[in-house]
């Protein structure tokens, strides 16, 4: 069987590592008005070893306080039917902070069909934060829907792309977890036909995988 040279969509994948930063609250209080002309003011005694300042905020804690290993979130039998051929212990992606992002990877080329699989974890400061987040997210990936029945809220869009007359499908699904996200990204090609798999097979996947990791995130709780 002759060997077929990757397109160079699918050989030059870069994975940003979104950088994530933690918000505080800063409690601030005006001025007191001026007592009223004529009024006499009393001074407010205040106990001996009592402080007048109001209570410091306490942040809420976090659900999660680290990112659980990617390379084994999915089952092997997941990761075999997925991505045919290909190693099923991955390869974990090297990232700046890997106690807020990890991300495995797995891809392989059967006979003339090629599939590529990442899953990412990233843990931000509270529930909010990721909200936030998620909802960025989503705005940017437009034609997409709802998946119910994954995390607090999930998102999958399927896009088809077509580069020398090679076909590439690629499905991303986005899940928020209290304050963790969950992203997968899942992506076929057909070398021979130069047709991609069905939008179907690709969302699909990516779904499965997706409930695979965010079942996987317990390992992560603080």
């Amino acid at each position: 069987m002759r060997s077929l040279p990757l397109p160079l969509a699918l050989t030059a994948r870069l994975s940003p590592v979104a950088v994530l930063a933690c918000a505080g609250w800063a409690l601030t209080s005006g001025p007191a008005a001026p007592p009223a002309a004529g009024h006499q003011t009393t001074a407010q005694k205040v106990p001996a070893g009592s402080s007048s300042a109001a209570p410091s905020a306490t942040a809420a804690p976090k659900t999660y306080t680290a990112a659980p290993a990617p390379c084994a979130a999915v089952p092997v039998a997941t990761v075999k039917s997925l991505v045919p051929g290909a190693k099923t212990a991955g390869k974990e992606i090297p990232s700046t902070d890997t106690e807020l992002r990890r991300t495995c990877s797995w891809n392989a080329l059967k006979g003339y069909d090629y599939r590529w699989l990442d899953v990412s974890f990233e843990i931000t400061g509270s529930d909010r934060e990721a909200r936030e987040e998620y909802e960025q997210r989503t705005r940017e990936k437009s034609g997409g829907g709802a998946v119910p029945g994954l995390g607090d809220s999930a998102y999958s869009v399927v896009n088809l792309t077509t580069e020398d007359k090679q076909q590439t499908r690629e499905g991303v699904v986005l899940a928020r977890v209290a304050n963790a996200l969950v992203v997968v990204t899942y992506n076929g090609s057909d070398f021979e036909t130069k047709k991609a798999p069905a939008t179907d097979e690709i969302n699909k996947g990516a779904i499965k995988a997706a409930k695979a990791a965010a079942a996987a995130l317990g390992s992560g709780r603080g």
